[in-house]
Protein backbone atom coordinates (compact mmCIF):
# COMPACT_ATOMS: atom_id res chain seq x y z
CA UNK A 1 0.00 0.00 0.00
CA UNK A 2 1.52 3.36 -1.01
CA UNK A 3 1.49 6.57 1.03
CA UNK A 4 -1.60 7.99 -0.66
CA UNK A 5 -3.66 4.86 0.02
CA UNK A 6 -2.49 4.82 3.64
CA UNK A 7 -3.34 8.50 4.14
CA UNK A 8 -6.86 7.93 2.83
CA UNK A 9 -7.46 5.84 5.95
CA UNK A 10 -5.95 8.27 8.48
CA UNK A 11 -7.92 11.13 10.04
CA UNK A 12 -6.62 14.69 10.00
CA UNK A 13 -6.76 14.59 13.81
CA UNK A 14 -4.36 11.64 13.92
CA UNK A 15 -2.09 13.29 11.35
CA UNK A 16 -1.78 16.46 13.43
CA UNK A 17 -0.56 14.33 16.34
CA UNK A 18 1.93 12.42 14.18
CA UNK A 19 3.26 15.72 12.85
CA UNK A 20 3.35 17.27 16.33
CA UNK A 21 5.67 14.44 17.43
CA UNK A 22 8.02 15.60 14.67
CA UNK A 23 7.89 19.22 15.79
CA UNK A 24 5.26 20.51 13.35
CA UNK A 25 2.53 22.52 15.10
CA UNK A 26 1.02 24.64 12.32
CA UNK A 27 -0.28 22.12 9.79
CA UNK A 28 -4.10 22.38 9.97
CA UNK A 29 -5.59 24.92 7.55
CA UNK A 30 -7.81 27.23 9.57
CA UNK A 31 -11.23 28.52 8.60
CA UNK A 32 -12.13 26.20 5.72
CA UNK A 33 -14.91 23.63 5.46
CA UNK A 34 -15.94 20.83 3.11
CA UNK A 35 -18.80 21.79 0.81
CA UNK A 36 -19.90 18.25 -0.09
CA UNK A 37 -20.17 16.22 3.10
CA UNK A 38 -20.43 13.02 1.02
CA UNK A 39 -17.29 13.69 -0.99
CA UNK A 40 -14.51 11.08 -0.90
CA UNK A 41 -11.42 11.62 1.23
CA UNK A 42 -8.95 14.03 -0.33
CA UNK A 43 -5.27 13.10 -0.63
CA UNK A 44 -2.83 14.53 -3.16
CA UNK A 45 0.25 16.62 -3.73
CA UNK A 46 -0.24 20.39 -3.59
CA UNK A 47 -0.43 22.44 -6.78
CA UNK A 48 -0.41 26.04 -5.58
CA UNK A 49 -1.92 29.31 -6.82
CA UNK A 50 -1.35 32.73 -5.27
CA UNK A 51 -3.59 35.79 -5.37
CA UNK A 52 -2.87 39.42 -4.45
CA UNK A 53 -5.51 42.14 -3.96
CA UNK A 54 -7.34 43.18 -7.11
CA UNK A 55 -6.76 46.54 -8.75
CA UNK A 56 -9.49 48.26 -10.70
CA UNK A 57 -7.47 49.21 -13.79
CA UNK A 58 -6.29 45.62 -14.31
CA UNK A 59 -8.98 43.29 -13.02
CA UNK A 60 -11.75 43.67 -15.58
CA UNK A 61 -13.78 40.94 -17.29
CA UNK A 62 -11.52 41.11 -20.30
CA UNK A 63 -8.73 39.62 -18.18
CA UNK A 64 -10.24 36.16 -18.72
CA UNK A 65 -10.17 36.36 -22.52
CA UNK A 66 -7.66 34.25 -24.41
CA UNK A 67 -4.76 32.51 -22.70
CA UNK A 68 -2.45 33.56 -19.91
CA UNK A 69 -4.72 34.31 -16.94
CA UNK A 70 -3.00 32.53 -14.00
CA UNK A 71 -6.24 31.23 -12.50
CA UNK A 72 -7.46 29.73 -15.77
CA UNK A 73 -4.00 28.36 -16.56
CA UNK A 74 -3.84 26.68 -13.13
CA UNK A 75 -7.19 24.99 -13.71
CA UNK A 76 -5.84 23.47 -16.93
CA UNK A 77 -2.37 22.70 -15.54
CA UNK A 78 -3.08 21.09 -12.15
CA UNK A 79 -2.06 17.45 -12.75
CA UNK A 80 -4.44 14.55 -12.16
CA UNK A 81 -4.20 13.31 -8.59
CA UNK A 82 -3.01 16.64 -7.22
CA UNK A 83 -4.88 19.21 -5.08
CA UNK A 84 -5.22 22.82 -6.19
CA UNK A 85 -4.44 24.92 -3.11
CA UNK A 86 -5.20 28.65 -3.37
CA UNK A 87 -3.87 31.52 -1.29
CA UNK A 88 -6.56 34.21 -1.17
CA UNK A 89 -5.10 35.98 1.87
CA UNK A 90 -8.02 34.66 3.97
CA UNK A 91 -10.35 37.03 2.09
CA UNK A 92 -13.60 35.21 1.39
CA UNK A 93 -15.55 38.31 0.34
CA UNK A 94 -15.18 37.16 -3.28
CA UNK A 95 -14.88 33.79 -4.95
CA UNK A 96 -11.67 32.15 -6.13
CA UNK A 97 -13.61 29.88 -8.48
CA UNK A 98 -17.06 28.65 -9.40
CA UNK A 99 -18.87 25.55 -10.56
CA UNK A 100 -17.51 25.53 -14.12
CA UNK A 101 -13.89 25.73 -13.01
CA UNK A 102 -14.38 23.21 -10.20
CA UNK A 103 -16.13 20.80 -12.55
CA UNK A 104 -13.24 21.16 -14.99
CA UNK A 105 -10.77 20.31 -12.22
CA UNK A 106 -12.82 17.27 -11.24
CA UNK A 107 -13.14 16.02 -14.83
CA UNK A 108 -9.40 16.47 -15.35
CA UNK A 109 -8.78 14.19 -12.37
CA UNK A 110 -7.62 16.64 -9.72
CA UNK A 111 -7.89 15.20 -6.21
CA UNK A 112 -9.66 18.28 -4.85
CA UNK A 113 -9.42 21.99 -4.16
CA UNK A 114 -8.65 24.07 -1.06
CA UNK A 115 -9.00 27.84 -0.84
CA UNK A 116 -8.94 30.22 2.10
CA UNK A 117 -11.15 32.47 -0.02
CA UNK A 118 -14.68 31.89 -1.23
CA UNK A 119 -16.27 29.65 -3.84
CA UNK A 120 -19.28 30.76 -5.89
CA UNK A 121 -22.02 28.55 -7.31
CA UNK A 122 -21.62 26.57 -4.10
CA UNK A 123 -25.06 24.87 -4.31
CA UNK A 124 -23.83 23.21 -7.52
CA UNK A 125 -20.32 22.46 -6.29
CA UNK A 126 -21.62 20.78 -3.16
CA UNK A 127 -23.44 18.24 -5.32
CA UNK A 128 -20.23 17.11 -7.02
CA UNK A 129 -18.80 13.79 -5.83
CA UNK A 130 -15.54 15.60 -5.29
CA UNK A 131 -13.88 17.37 -2.33
CA UNK A 132 -13.94 21.17 -2.34
CA UNK A 133 -12.88 23.16 0.74
CA UNK A 134 -13.43 26.91 1.07
CA UNK A 135 -13.70 29.61 3.71
CA UNK A 136 -17.18 30.77 2.67
CA UNK A 137 -19.90 30.58 0.08
CA UNK A 138 -19.28 33.79 -1.85
CA UNK A 139 -21.16 34.93 -4.96
CA UNK A 140 -18.95 37.83 -6.18
CA UNK A 141 -16.47 36.87 -8.90
CA UNK A 142 -12.79 36.83 -8.03
CA UNK A 143 -11.97 40.04 -9.93
CA UNK A 144 -13.81 42.02 -7.24
CA UNK A 145 -11.14 41.23 -4.64
CA UNK A 146 -8.46 38.94 -6.10
CA UNK A 147 -5.76 39.10 -8.74
CA UNK A 148 -4.18 35.74 -9.56
CA UNK A 149 -0.45 36.19 -10.05
CA UNK A 150 1.45 32.89 -10.09
CA UNK A 151 1.27 29.13 -9.67
CA UNK A 152 3.60 26.54 -8.18
CA UNK A 153 5.22 28.85 -5.63
CA UNK A 154 5.18 28.64 -1.81
CA UNK A 155 1.95 30.10 -0.46
CA UNK A 156 0.02 30.57 2.76
CA UNK A 157 -3.45 29.00 2.95
CA UNK A 158 -5.48 29.47 6.10
CA UNK A 159 -2.33 30.44 7.97
CA UNK A 160 -0.36 27.35 6.92
CA UNK A 161 2.70 27.35 4.67
CA UNK A 162 2.11 25.19 1.59
CA UNK A 163 4.93 24.31 -0.79
CA UNK A 164 4.36 22.69 -4.19
CA UNK A 165 4.52 18.94 -3.71
CA UNK A 166 3.48 18.93 -0.05
CA UNK A 167 0.92 16.22 0.69
CA UNK A 168 -2.56 17.61 1.34
CA UNK A 169 -5.08 15.47 3.24
CA UNK A 170 -8.71 16.39 3.77
CA UNK A 171 -11.60 14.78 5.64
CA UNK A 172 -14.86 15.99 7.18
CA UNK A 173 -12.93 17.81 9.90
CA UNK A 174 -10.66 19.82 7.63
CA UNK A 175 -7.32 19.85 5.82
CA UNK A 176 -3.78 18.99 6.94
CA UNK A 177 -0.60 19.81 5.05
CA UNK A 178 2.29 17.32 5.35
CA UNK A 179 5.77 18.43 4.23
CA UNK A 180 6.52 16.42 1.12
CA UNK A 181 9.85 15.07 2.33
CA UNK A 182 8.27 13.25 5.28
CA UNK A 183 4.97 12.20 3.71
CA UNK A 184 5.92 8.52 3.47
CA UNK A 185 6.96 8.16 7.10
CA UNK A 186 3.95 10.15 8.34
CA UNK A 187 1.65 7.91 6.30
CA UNK A 188 3.29 4.81 7.77
CA UNK A 189 3.02 5.98 11.37
CA UNK A 190 -0.45 7.44 10.82
CA UNK A 191 -1.76 4.11 9.53
CA UNK A 192 -0.28 2.28 12.53
CA UNK A 193 -1.66 4.89 14.95
CA UNK A 194 -5.12 4.56 13.41
CA UNK A 195 -5.17 0.80 14.07
CA UNK A 196 -4.18 1.43 17.68
CA UNK A 197 -6.74 4.19 18.20
CA UNK A 198 -9.52 2.05 16.73
CA UNK A 199 -8.53 -0.71 19.18
CA UNK A 200 -8.54 1.78 22.08
CA UNK A 201 -11.96 3.08 21.12
CA UNK A 202 -13.32 -0.46 21.15
CA UNK A 203 -11.92 -0.98 24.66
CA UNK A 204 -13.46 2.30 25.85
CA UNK A 205 -16.83 1.21 24.49
CA UNK A 206 -16.42 -1.94 26.57
CA UNK A 207 -16.15 0.24 29.67
CA UNK A 208 -12.36 0.53 30.11
CA UNK A 209 -10.87 3.61 31.78
CA UNK A 210 -8.57 5.78 29.67
CA UNK A 211 -5.90 5.70 32.42
CA UNK A 212 -3.15 3.37 31.32
CA UNK A 213 -5.00 2.85 28.05
CA UNK A 214 -4.55 6.16 26.25
CA UNK A 215 -1.67 6.87 26.36
CA UNK A 216 -0.84 3.20 26.80
CA UNK A 217 1.04 1.70 29.73
CA UNK A 218 3.59 -1.07 29.03
CA UNK A 219 0.89 -3.60 29.91
CA UNK A 220 -1.53 -2.04 27.43
CA UNK A 221 1.14 -2.02 24.72
CA UNK A 222 1.72 -5.73 25.30
CA UNK A 223 -2.02 -6.38 25.20
CA UNK A 224 -2.34 -4.49 21.92
CA UNK A 225 0.58 -6.35 20.35
CA UNK A 226 -0.96 -9.66 21.37
CA UNK A 227 -4.27 -8.57 19.83
CA UNK A 228 -2.53 -7.63 16.57
CA UNK A 229 -1.08 -11.10 16.27
CA UNK A 230 -4.56 -12.59 16.45
CA UNK A 231 -5.65 -10.37 13.55
CA UNK A 232 -2.97 -11.75 11.23
CA UNK A 233 -4.30 -15.29 11.41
Amino acid sequence: MNAIEKLKKVSTATLTTVLFKRGFRNVFIQGVFLLNKDAPRMVGAAYTLRYIPAREDIDQLGAFEGRGHPQREAIEACPPGQVLVMDARRDASAATGGDILMTRLMVRGAAGVVTDGGLRDSPTIEKLAWPAYCAARSAPLNLVRHHAVEAQVPIGCGGVAVYPGDMVVGDAEGVVVIPGKIADEVAEEGAAQTIFEDWVEARVKEGRSIFGLYPPSPETKAEFEAWKKTQKR
